[in-house]
């Protein structure tokens, strides 16, 4: 069964940074496609970034020069950098795997901006 794991999130001031990790119970070069949404309360859930097996990264437009994704395969894990957090960032972020038309989800991680 896969599970992801996220973690890194937290309460931080306007143009703070974060980095959120996704660790995966397997290898990470099994999915297609590997990404971060997040939620905000009264709001969908939306893409904020994902990457592809091949490397090809698309980021939502908000978060465009701000957030980076990245993975390191030794530790099955992936990374969203934020940098320069804005309050309309606060949400809950989740890590998503794409694997042979099957979606897994973390638990999700609370990411607040706030002074």
């Amino acid at each position: 069964q896969v599970q992801l794991v996220e973690s890194g999130g937290g309460l931080v001031q306007p143009g703070g940074s974060l980095r959120l990790s996704c660790v995966a119970s397997g290898s990470i070069s099994s999915f297609d496609v590997m990404g971060w949404y997040r939620q905000a309360p009264g709001k969908q859930r939306e893409l904020v970034v994902s990457i592809t097996s091949l490397g090809s990264r698309d980021y939502a437009d908000s978060v465009k020069g701000r957030f980076t994704i990245s993975r390191d395969y030794a530790k099955n894990t992936v990374y969203l950098q934020m940098n320069s957090l804005k309050p309309e960032d606060t949400a809950v972020y989740y890590c998503n795997g794409k694997r042979r038309g099957s979606d897994y989800w973390g638990q999700g991680t609370q990411v607040t901006v706030s002074s």
